[in-house]
């Protein structure tokens, strides 16, 4: 199979799974909507949103229990918001901070009408759930603020005070300037868009606390927000389709998978501002804040996906179209690690989001996660090994290296350990743990070859013969069309007692080792040649053989040594007969 055929293969494959991803995707938002309206509304989830109990987990035992589980700022909050969705004013007066006097049923009126037409609480998760509050906002230690109203013009902050009981208890309630600053607003009620507009059966009709008018009033808005974050998403895409090739001198990166989740992150960014523009009551509108959040994490993380799965598969078609295919392996596997980091991160923040403590879980997938690291130690070893070879890249697949003792061909660069194939044509499969950590000569990054060789001449020539014969020789040597400038010489490298060892050095550029090879004989064979033309002779080493007889035993010696071409005498014993 070509290159092309594999990267026309890679796309159409990249294609169907993106179709089938979109598909999965939308299934996956559906599902986390009702399974977070699940929880809602599931006594465990109940239990986790009752102030009492949120309350009780992180007071110590010493401090006595506020019966209205007012210990927090965060449950502060929420029992209000709760007494007002069951319409009871005398236990939503036990949130305000009130003097002797008031009517209570009075100042409960007055501030639900504030938050219905104004007010905008913090998200529950930025609502500190500490019984001493944030300490870090800038505000008195005993005072926290947890949201604003706006009305005619100017904002009201909505803080809690910290007060004190006779039996040491300590609570938060909604502080006295709060409700002096709500009171001299005169806000008054006024004809809402949900009011205006919603059926008359449904007015004045109540599920669990919950206005129907408001449910069905916010059911409208969703759908009207989704569709018009949709088309100016999609509005915004097509301007960016047409003009990015113009500007860039390439195509958009981004694809249609992103509409659906940047649509929905957008929607969740404007709802809660177009809740209260629309007078949506505040019972209602919490509630469905925490929802929108929800949704909200789960599209943010579901758009991370898409921007994930689009950077990786273009990074997978770029390997297969460099013929990188090593590469492959280890970006599937980081594009696996990484979608499950994000899955994990929006499991947290939206079980966050439902009011349960993750602490514990947290903790537990900590020690969970350390003892599978201790027990899979060489396994991560060798992945980390896998991922500094793929990034470092000191051989590539079909590269000839050496490596410790060993030296052969890469064959595969795999997650666990590389496979090279020796000279003895057997295969070597080294630990990537191991393999990283060694000292690894590529020969396949030679940009020339060395040329390097030795050649013995007699020391029977004239000194001025010997310095002409060198120069000339490095002017031939550097001439050469098979040399370059890189480094070219030529001299005497060594004087020996029976002959002078000269030296030649260069260096010649060559694709590969059969290559040099060839233009290395070559270039011997023309050096060769060329010394013929000087009065120079090689020096042939020599043997020396004596032979005894016993007619000839006190005869002179030297009449009866031969001499014989093969190494030096110096370097030979005698060997006797």
């Amino acid at each position: 199979m070509t290159t092309n055929q594999m990267i026309k293969t890679a796309d159409s494959k990249l294609q169907a799974l993106g179709s089938k991803q979109q598909i999965q995707g939308i299934l996956f938002v559906v599902t986390a909507m009702l399974l977070s309206i699940f929880l809602l509304l599931h006594p465990m989830a109940a239990q986790a949103e009752d102030p009492d109990a949120t309350a009780q987990n992180i007071v110590s035992e010493e401090e006595v229990i506020d019966p209205f589980g007012r210990q927090t700022p965060r449950s502060t909050v929420q029992g209000f918001i709760k007494a007002l969705s069951e319409n009871n004013a005398s236990l939503a007066s036990n949130y305000l901070n009130l003097t002797t006097g008031e009517n209570p049923i009075e100042v409960v009126r007055q501030v639900k009408l504030a938050l219905d037409t104004g007010g905008r609480l913090n998200a529950e998760l930025q609502i500190s759930n500490s019984p001493s509050g944030d300490l870090a906002d800038q505000l008195p230690p005993n005072l926290e603020k947890v949201g604003t109203i706006t009305t005619q013009g100017h904002v009201i902050d909505i803080i809690l005070v910290r007060k004190t009981t006779a039996e040491g208890s300590k609570y938060w309630q909604i502080s006295r300037k709060t409700l002096q600053a709500i009171k001299g607003s005169n806000i008054a009620a006024k004809t809402t868009i949900v009011d205006k507009y919603s059926l008359k059966p449904l007015q004045n009709k109540t599920i669990g606390g919950y206005g129907v008018a408001d449910m069905f009033a916010v059911f409208i808005l969703v759908l009207f927000c989704i569709a018009v974050s949709y088309i100016f998403v999609g509005l915004l895409y097509l301007f960016l389709k047409s003009y990015y090739p113009k500007v860039r001198k390439k195509p958009l990166p981004a694809d249609t998978k992103v509409l659906l989740p940047l649509a929905l992150v957008v929607t969740s960014l404007i709802l809660y501002e177009v809740m209260v523009y629309a007078g949506v009551s505040v019972t209602v509108r919490e509630p469905v804040n925490r929802i929108k959040d929800i949704v909200g994490w789960f599209a943010s993380t579901w758009l991370l996906l898409r921007i994930v799965d689009a950077v990786f598969h273009r990074a997978e078609r770029q390997s297969y179209k460099r013929n990188q295919t090593e590469r492959v392996s280890i970006l599937s596997l980081l594009h696996k690690i990484i979608k499950t980091l994000l899955l994990i991160l929006a499991s947290i923040f939206v079980f966050g989001n439902l009011g349960f403590d993750l602490t514990t879980g947290i903790a537990a997938l900590g020690v969970g996660g350390l003892a599978l690291a201790l027990g899979a130690q060489k396994m991560i070893e060798n992945l980390v090994g896998s991922v500094v070879v793929v990034a470092d890249q000191p051989v590539r697949v079909g590269d000839y290296c050496k490596f410790g003792e060993l030296e052969g061909t890469v064959i595969d660069i795999g997650i666990r350990s590389t496979r090279l194939r020796t000279l003895n044509r057997t295969i070597v499969t080294v630990p990537n743990g191991d393999f990283s950590s060694m000292s690894i000569e590529n020969f396949a990054s030679r940009d020339m070859f060395h040329f390097l060789h030795n050649i013995y001449i007699k020391r029977n020539v004239a000194a001025a013969e010997l310095e002409k014969f060198l120069v000339e020789m490095e002017e031939f040597l550097v001439a050469h069309k098979l040399t370059n400038s890189e480094w070219t010489q030529v001299r005497i490298s060594e004087l020996r007692q029976d002959s002078m060892v000269i030296e030649f050095r260069a260096y010649i550029y060559a694709s590969g080792a059969d290559e040099f090879y060839d233009k290395q004989t070559q270039l011997l064979i023309d050096i060769l040649k060329e010394i013929e033309k000087y009065p120079v002779e090689h020096a042939l080493e020599t043997q020396r053989m004596v032979i005894e007889t016993a007619s000839s035993s006190n005869a002179d010696p030297a009449s009866n040594v031969f001499t014989k071409p093969g190494s030096e005498s110096s370097q030979t014993p005698d060997t006797n007969i």
